[in-house]
């Protein structure tokens, strides 16, 4: 306290004029308009800088909120394209039937390997929310893999990348199909191989999955080609695909339940039965 006291004493004349000098300036603003109105257009320009800095930190830290919320409308908007009705007699390649709203699960990669040979991804969502294994994964630039098994709030997912990956994948613009695999090199291509040599292929050809598989619906991307191979011992073409997706950048994708896989086992069981 002694030192407050001493601090006034020592700066009185300082304090004496800071106090008149506010008296003064107070008493012009409230007799003079004009001043009175800069004074509140510079008030109003300071605390808006100061509001307009707290509303851009707010929403720095909603932008995971908005993030999910902007996935989940994604996800609706898609499965409305996938069940868009034909405008036309014959059905358009570009359209994925048979995906229902329903049948989609929004889920995010919590863990992705991409350095290996055989690579996995981890998602944050399980059998809880539906997750089984064979389903198909995808995002909205193309196919990610396949589900590999599933906990009550996990799943595993077998990645594009992955040597042992084999998908069923054609053409876009001819109904020549080929299996998908990778060969271990590269993140940003795949390979597309058994393609028959009478197929008409050039760079730059879409690739997208085929319809011999109920993983994967028809017609969802997957690449475009970038070299053409001939393998000499057979008759078929080694094509690379370079990936519409960042393998190695993976956020929000897409679960698609396959109602008809199990009734596909089922069957196909039923025929070995008979044979044997």
């Amino acid at each position: 306290m002694q030192q407050i006291f001493n601090f006034i004493i020592r700066n009185s004349n300082r304090l004496l004029f800071l106090l008149l000098l506010g008296i003064s300036l107070a008493l012009t603003i409230q007799s003079h308009s004009f001043h009175r109105s800069r004074i509140i257009s510079s008030a109003n320009f300071i605390s808006g800088g100061v509001y307009e800095k707290i509303n851009n930190v707010n929403e720095y830290l909603n932008l995971r909120t908005e993030n999910d919320e902007l996935v989940l409308e994604n996800a609706r908007l898609k499965s409305l394209l996938f069940n868009k009705e034909d405008t036309t007699k014959a059905p358009m390649i570009d359209s994925i039937k048979g995906v229902k709203p329903a049948d989609i699960i929004v889920s995010k990669v919590i863990h992705n390997s991409y350095s290996t040979h055989e690579n996995y991804l981890t998602l944050n969502s399980g059998s809880k929310e539906g997750v089984k294994q064979d389903m198909g994964v995808i995002n909205s630039l193309g196919i990610v893999g396949i589900v590999d098994n599933t906990s009550p709030n996990y799943s595993t997912v077998v990645s594009i990348l992955n040597m042992k990956s084999q998908i069923n994948a054609k053409i876009k613009k001819s109904n020549h199909f080929g299996s998908l695999t990778w060969n271990g090199k590269s993140t940003g291509f795949v390979q597309l191989t058994d393609v028959p040599r009478l197929a008409s292929v050039r760079k730059g050809d879409t690739i997208v999955t085929g319809g011999q598989s109920v993983i994967f619906p028809e017609g969802i991307n997957i690449g475009t080609i970038q070299n053409i191979y001939t393998d000499k011992k057979t008759t078929f073409y080694t094509i690379n695909v370079k990936l519409f997706n960042d393998m190695t950048n993976l956020g929000h994708v897409y679960i698609i339940k396959s109602k008809g896989r199990e009734e596909l086992i089922n069957l196909e069981n039923k025929n070995k039965e008979k044979d044997e």
